[in-house]
Formats: C-alpha cells, sequence, structure tokens
C-alpha cells in the first residue's frame, strides 16, 4: 500500500474529537437561500461559466448552482467530458467556489490540465450535505437524486463513475468525504480539503435526548450511523477500495480541523485503503491559501483518477487525450 505523507506529524493521531463532531448538535441550525444572487463583489464570471437554476421536486423549489463549461465544449459538439463537483464551506453559496473554475480555466487553457466540466452546487449554511430529519433541507438527495441527473442531462458529460470526481473544502470536503464513502460507485476521485471527518455516533451518544430531538439529524442513532463515516467507510471497505481513489489534505496550524483528518486518515491505514495524505505546514483554515500552495497540482489527482478509469477512452462520441 502507498501513503504519501507530506511534512506528517504522525504522532497523537489518536485524538480527543467530540467537540468537532458536535456540529450536528441543534446549536447549528441548517439555512439555505435557494437560489443566490451573484456578490457584488464578484464582477464578472470566469470565462464558459454561468450561473443556473434547476427544479428540485425534494422542496418544490428552484436551486441555485454554477457550471463551467471548457472552450473544447462548443468546439466539438461530439465530445463529452467528466466533471468535477466542488462543495462549498459552511456559510457558502454556489459561488463561493469560483476561484476554483478560474484555477481549472487557466490550467485548461495552457494545456496543463484536460477539458473538464466544474460544478458549483448550492449547499446551504450548516447543511453537511445531509438530510436534515425535519425534511427541510434534504440535502444529499437534492445532490445525488436531482442535481447529479440534471446535470447530466442537460451538459455533454461522461455519465458515471468513470467521468464523476467530488472535493470541497471544510464542511465541503466533509461532505464529499461521507458522500464517496457512502455512494463509492458514483465517483472515481475524492479530494477533501480540510474537511472535518467526526464520529457521529460518539455525539451522539454524548447528547441529551431533548438535544437529539431537535439536532440536524433527529433523535434516531441508526440516521447518525447512516452518516458516520467511519461506520459507512467500514461497511463498504470492499466497494470502496475497488471504485474511489481518496485524497485528503489540511493544515497543520487548522486547530479545528486536523485531529479529526488525522483520525481519518488513521482509519483508512488501518483499513488497508491506500490513499495520499498531505499535511500543509503552518497552515491554519484557509482555502485560498491551500490553493495557492498546491495550485500546480491541484488538480492532478482528479486527472490521474480520471485517467486510470479510461475516462477519456470510454468516451465514445469523440475523445480528447488527457
Amino acid at each position: 500500500m502507498r501513503n504519501f505523507v507530506w511534512k506528517a506529524a504522525v504522532s497523537g493521531l489518536l485524538l480527543l474529537f467530540a467537540a468537532e463532531a458536535m456540529a450536528e448538535s441543534p446549536k447549528n441550525k441548517a439555512s439555505i437561500v435557494w437560489v443566490n444572487e451573484q456578490p457584488t463583489n464578484l464582477t464578472a464570471l470566469p470565462p464558459g461559466t454561468s450561473h443556473r437554476t434547476f427544479v428540485s421536486k425534494r422542496v418544490g423549489k428552484e436551486v441555485g448552482y454554477c457550471v463551467y463549461l471548457p472552450p473544447h465544449y462548443k468546439q466539438n459538439a461530439a465530445i463529452r467530458f467528466p466533471v468535477i463537483y466542488n462543495l462549498h464551506g459552511n456559510g457558502g453559496n454556489e459561488f463561493t467556489s469560483i476561484d476554483s473554475i478560474a484555477l481549472l480555466h487557466s490550467q485548461i487553457v495552457s494545456g496543463k490540465t484536460p477539458p473538464m466540466i466544474m460544478v458549483l452546487p448550492n449547499g446551504g449554511h450548516s447543511t453537511f450535505y445531509k438530510n436534515s430529519a425535519d425534511g427541510q433541507f434534504p440535502m444529499e438527495s437534492i445532490f445525488m437524486e436531482e442535481l447529479i441527473p440534471h446535470i447530466d442531462s442537460e451538459f455533454r458529460t461522461i455519465a458515471g463513475r468513470e467521468g464523476r470526481c467530488i472535493e470541497g473544502f471544510s464542511m465541503g470536503g466533509r461532505g464529499s468525504a461521507r458522500l464517496a464513502m457512502k455512494y463509492p460507485e458514483m465517483f472515481c476521485s475524492l479530494f477533501c480539503q480540510a474537511g472535518n471527518v467526526p464520529r457521529l455516533l460518539e455525539a451522539f451518544d454524548g447528547l441529551s435526548e431533548a438535544e437529539r430531538a431537535t439536532s440536524l439529524l433527529g433523535p434516531d442513532r441508526e440516521a447518525w450511523a447512516a452518516d458516520d463515516v467511519y461506520v459507512v467507510t467500514s461497511k463498504n471497505l470492499q466497494r470502496i477500495k475497488a471504485n474511489v481513489r481518496i485524497q485528503i489534505a489540511c493544515g497543520t496550524k487548522d486547530d479545528g480541523h486536523l485531529k479529526t483528518v488525522r483520525d481519518f486518515h488513521q482509519h483508512l491505514l488501518e483499513l488497508g485503503v491506500d490513499h495520499t495524505y498531505i499535511e500543509l505546514e503552518d497552515l491554519g483554515h484557509k482555502r485560498a491559501e491551500m490553493m495557492a500552495r498546491l495550485g500546480d497540482i491541484w488538480f492532478d489527482y482528479h486527472v490521474e483518477s480520471l485517467r486510470r478509469v479510461g475516462a477519456w477512452d470510454r468516451n465514445l462520441t469523440g475523445r480528447i487525450a488527457p
């Protein structure tokens, strides 16, 4: 098994993580503006990027997202493209990760990165891309059952695991890790960027019945177990090993996230899951700085994952070599 650790502090991996897991508690109320206005400080979207909506039957509302189409998309109508789904952090919306699109576009134009589509979903505040127990915020179902099929029907995607990557920062990293482990046949590549990976069942056990009843996941322990990444990873172990390549990155000064990230890294080691693990020295919880430090290789892991599953080779209506 190959496990790459960059400047990793390997001692103290099994640390307490109860505080990080408490994000499911009643103190963190989920909310969302289903379609957001373009921020006033964002004067223009990157080339090839548009803000769109789709109708969610789950909530009976239009939901916003941003989508980037590479220059090659209009040049050859026979070509299909892989997709990166980028999930934003807590408090963000579908415009938050526009700088990820800008970086992808620049690397595609320069020839460094093969042409790909990128989608920025709207995950709202404190939803963690889960289905809330009260039914108001079925974010997992909206993403998995509505947005992904919508993207595959609206755009020339490679509509399968071999053409689909998932990533995100903070809440988005946490959400992308959970979704990739829960649905390993849906994605070939995961990049968890400083996303907390808490042990939810320990959080559940630490709450009173009243607190559980008003929490995001509700009073049912089985619902918490179904979203506990450690439980899900162990349950789906062979399917994960067969389908998903995993990359994890976090800063050594990211005090609110590093402990659970290290814990998940150790969990993967113990399960024999091959993955890439990166710790960035003296980096706090700063997405822009993480992107700047890893910019030259930011998309390389996804590209290699797509190459390994033959994303471009399986594009039966056309091919752009990676």
